[in-house]
């Protein structure tokens, strides 16, 4: 049926779900099961259907709209960039393309000099890959188990979880554990340990694997869908230290991390580490035209100057995409987003989670930080059992009744709203997420 045939001209939900269950594919979903949920419009952390239902967005869709929803700076510089010029080829220079790249250097290590565009986070992973390979003249990729890194060829492959499995079409990936206390799987009792173990374990693989064969590592800054694992001190200074004792180009994936999420421009600035390349998209323009990159270090930029870069996407740096960019971060830093993700995460968001871990048995483990956390359920909490599917589906339906959005993933509760969320919206959301695990 068309969207309109109602006898005042009126869209209802009903009729957007039975239309877009009949004709689009959804991702990672059978899809005659798919939820009966659709959205209308949205301003700043508030979403609503076409029937009026409003909801607290702490899902941030996947984790992407750090500005929020309907930003006027960011809507109106891409009909402003649409209006004088809504597309050109990446091979031709072009001044908000330029403008958009100098924002994100600005934001870089010190030392970064190129940005490639690219149409997403995976395939900003994707060519980051394909960087490391071309500079060494080597194969192989290690990654974690615990990861998502987008769904391209050699992107799904490099993920750990479940969607590798039956996309393993990519050569030359190899996986490894990386800290996580909770669930250590290095008998370790304290983070120091830990930290140590997992170094030892990255390295005989490495070993293993033999350390001529490797390209680069691939890690998440802090892994996001896989579980939001902020890692322990030393961890990843440690894997500089592992990757510069064998020549290995190391690429930390910023897409979900990065841009404000973690309460600080980018997660690893948290950290004591300097990567060779740095992968971005989602919170860069909050996910407003699809766009992602690579940040470039100028050791493997300028391998590049004499020499041809095998690579390249029709809307690399799309106008539209570039002038987002621009607005969004010029937004943040001049609304002072980061810092209010991080005053969030520290005095609200954190602390109201980890009260709901006091009162609720079945919180395994609260972790996070800036407006980037997550609440792990547990069946028992003494032996750890991760809490069924079917029940996390009821905790993210019970919120959503409740007026609030979460994401879930396998057996946590992802707590991400935008990165200009208040205090009362938290309040709101943090008694909903208390309310629905109280139904358990």
């Amino acid at each position: 049926m068309a969207l309109t045939d109602s006898t005042d001209g009126t869209i209802r939900s009903a009729d957007v779900i039975e239309a877009d269950h009949a004709a689009v594919m959804h991702s990672w979903s059978a899809q005659g099961h798919l939820p009966p949920f659709e959205i209308a419009g949205g301003s700043g952390s508030e979403l609503w259907d076409h029937d009026g239902r409003r909801y607290l967005d702490f899902s941030s869709q996947l984790v992407f709209t750090n500005m929020g929803h309907g930003h006027p700076r960011i809507v109106e510089a891409i009909a402003d960039q649409a209006r004088q010029l809504a597309t050109i080829a990446p091979a031709t220079a072009n001044a908000t393309r330029a403008r958009a790249a100098q924002l994100i250097l600005d934001r870089a290590p010190e030392g970064f000099d190129k940005v490639f565009f690219t149409n997403g986070g995976a395939d900003a992973n994707e060519n980051a890959m394909r960087l490391a390979r071309l500079v060494t003249g080597r194969d192989k990729i290690v990654s974690r188990y615990r990861s998502y890194h987008g769904n391209t060829g050699a992107s799904i492959v490099a993920t750990g979880d479940w969607r590798r499995q039956s996309n393993e079409y990519a050569r030359g990936h190899v996986h490894v554990f990386g800290p996580y206390l909770y669930r250590s799987e290095f008998w370790a009792s304290t983070p120091e340990e830990e930290c140590e173990r997992a170094l030892h374990h990255l390295e005989r693989v490495i070993q293993c694997e033999g350390p001529g064969s490797i390209a680069g590592i691939l890690l998440e800054t802090i892994p996001g869908t896989a579980g939001i694992m902020v890692p322990p001190p030393g961890y990843l200074s440690g894997v500089r230290e592992i990757a510069d004792r064998y020549d290995i180009v190391l690429i930390l994936d910023e897409v979900m991390a990065g841009f404000g999420r973690t309460g600080e421009w980018l997660a690893l600035d948290a950290h004591d580490v300097r990567p060779d390349l740095v992968t971005f998209a989602k919170g860069v323009n909050s996910g407003y035209v699809p766009v992602g990159g690579v940040m470039i270090d100028s050791w493997i930029a300028h391998e590049f100057d004499e020499r041809v870069f095998h690579g390249g996407l029709t809307y690399s740096g799309h106008p539209l995409a570039a002038a987002s960019i621009v607005a969004n971060l010029t937004a943040m830093a001049e609304e002072g987003a980061v810092e209010n993700a991080a005053t969030i995460g520290r005095d609200h968001l954190g602390p109201a989670l980890h009260r709901l871990a006091e009162k609720h048995a079945v919180v395994g483990e609260v972790r996070g930080t800036g407006v980037f956390w997550a609440v792990e359920l547990v069946a028992d909490a003494r032996t750890r059992t991760p809490l069924a599917d079917a029940q996390v589906a009821a905790v993210k339906k019970a919120c959503q009744e409740r007026g609030v959005l979460v994401f879930p993933s396998a057996n946590r509760i992802h707590m991400v709203p935008p990165c200009l969320v208040s205090p009362q919206e938290v309040e709101r959301a943090v008694a909903a997420l208390d309310e629905a695990l109280g139904t358990l």
